[in-house]
């Protein structure tokens, strides 16, 4: 296949996944979906491998999805499979990491041939259980599991799976209507494959995937080839909601001959007895996403580009769970993973590399009733501490490094929610200092309108300081999580009366190079 039919149709494909996304977004019903972008879009060849992602979403779930295509057709027989089928679940270990997050594969038929596959990760509102916070104490008080199923059978929907997730979660409708918007886009997806085959004299895309993977795992081992072979290492340590320290610890080795970057993870803390932690596919997913965004960001990121990245996980660790740990809120870890690998690979690229920053979202999950008695459950919505500076850059402030998500406006919350935010503004200085200073963190307050008791899940990703900037940085301000002007490290859920205010400032991200 010559390069520039190639690049027709990947252009093609990439506006396939495109289209995908934007069509989940558009017809979803949970800001956190619509406009935060918490999600993931895929499209697999008929070997399901992933071939293309939409640029959107976030790394936990679009590599998790990449994992979680094999692991759906693993536990399913795919010669009954027909034109109409929808595959459902949201098994922790098979895909994202926690029951909110709802993985739905589409087989594309072209005849009576499957093709490919059409796949879509979201976090929804509610799934029951605890919510989202850290406190269950397993996995089983956390949620509706639902283990791989058809959710439509030859284009009819599985009734008995739709009344068994609408009795067990407090918003039915808006799951459902998030639901309906997984299965849209990947009709679209279908429809845009066949079209693309169509136009161009295709009979199926197995060539096209087998180029496209070939080359991206080609380029990728190239990379890895013009670093210095060797092992390095890295450690990140941060509080955690209870006040519990993580430690993560990473041997990043590098072997130069084969192409290949192993990530050890010995040494790391180990289980914990909070929702903090951390399945293999979500520690894969930020693992590799920090590896190929510093390695070559620019490659396309599929099944080709993730292969030269392995990942060695102590069998006793935080970020290897087993069941039945609570995971409901492994967030809160995952999304540090790409630290101590960064620090790893300062050593060796420190011109690509970010400093620490503030890590995981702060997350906030509110349930109560309106005025009129409506129960609500919010989306979990998150406002962010400051990134880690760059070589030659300051850190971004506000941001939501090292996820995707974007920070859902405060009017659209005070339109879906009984809610009214007293402030939300930049914390000047709170970034680290150093040749360049790490990103500002964030003042945000808020009240309810309910005019009744709520309850209220919050999960600050880092309540002290953080450890130093990379060569030499500065640290980023402390957090603050306080109610009604009292300083608050405990926070699992609790009642709330209606005229407490919340109050908190996230961190800021550490400083780059020596001050």
């Amino acid at each position: 296949m010559d390069g520039v039919e190639l690049q027709i149709l990947w252009s093609n494909l990439i506006g396939i996944v495109s289209e995908q996304a934007r069509a989940l977004q558009r017809i979803a019903f949970s800001p956190i979906v619509r406009e935060a972008g918490d999600l993931a879009n895929g499209l697999f060849d008929e070997q399901a491998r992933m071939v293309a992602q939409a640029v959107t979403g976030t790394p936990g779930h679009i590599n998790s999805l990449a994992a979680a295509a094999r692991n759906l057709l693993d536990s399913y027989d795919v010669d009954t499979l027909k034109p109409g089928d929808v595959l459902i679940t949201n098994d922790p270990w098979m895909s994202a990491g926690h029951f909110f997050d709802i993985t739905v594969l589409s087989p594309i038929f072209r005849g009576k041939r499957i093709i490919g596959y059409a796949g879509s990760t979201i976090h929804h509102a509610d799934i029951g259980g605890y919510g989202i916070g850290s406190g269950a104490r397993d996995i089983h008080e956390e949620g509706l599991w639902i283990p791989t199923m058809k959710l439509y059978d030859a284009g009819k929907p599985n009734e008995t799976l739709f009344q068994i997730i609408r009795r067990n979660v407090r918003t039915p409708d808006a799951l459902m209507g998030d639901l309906g918007a997984q299965v849209s886009s990947g009709i679209i997806a279908s429809d845009r494959l066949n079209a693309l085959c169509d136009r161009y004299g295709l009979d199926d895309i197995a060539a096209l995937s087998d180029e496209i993977i070939a080359r991206s795992e080609t380029a990728t081992r190239e990379a890895i080839r013009k670093l210095p072979g060797g092992t390095y290492h890295g450690e990140s340590q941060f509080d955690v909601p209870g006040g519990q320290v993580i430690t993560l610890k990473t041997a990043v080795t590098i072997d130069a001959d084969k192409g290949e970057i192993e990530v050890d993870f010995e040494g790391s803390s180990g289980p914990s007895n909070m929702g903090i932690n951390v399945v293999p596919a979500y520690t894969h997913a930020y693992a590799t996403f920090a590896v190929r965004s510093s390695l070559n960001p620019d490659l396309p990121n599929n099944a080709g580009s993730l292969a030269p990245i392995r990942l060695k996980l102590p069998d006793q660790c935080v970020v290897n769970a087993k069941y039945p740990s609570p995971v409901n809120a492994r967030h809160v870890v995952g999304m540090y993973v790409p630290f101590p690998i960064l620090k790893a690979l300062a050593q060796v690229i420190p011109d690509r590399v970010v400093a620490e920053g503030s890590g995981a979202v702060w997350t906030i999950q509110i349930q109560g009733k309106d005025r009129d008695g409506k129960p609500f459950t919010s989306s979990m919505f998150n406002y962010s501490g400051g990134m880690g500076a760059r070589a030659a850059k300051p850190g971004i402030s506000a941001v939501c490094y090292p996820t995707g998500v974007s920070a859902v406006p405060v009017e659209v919350l005070e339109a879906a929610y009984p809610i009214a935010f007293t402030c939300k503004e930049l914390e000047h200085g709170t970034g680290g200092t150093g040749k360049q200073p790490g990103g500002d963190g964030q003042r945000i307050g808020y009240r309810m309108r309910t005019g009744q008791p709520w309850l209220l899940n919050t999960i600050p990703s880092r309540l002290k300081a953080g450890p130093e900037g990379l060569l030499g940085g500065g640290d980023g301000a402390a957090g603050v999580f306080r109610i009604n002007g009292e300083d608050v490290t405990d926070t699992r859920k609790r009642e709330m009366q209606p005229d407490d205010e919340v109050f908190m400032i996230t961190p800021g991200g550490g400083g780059y190079g020596a001050a």
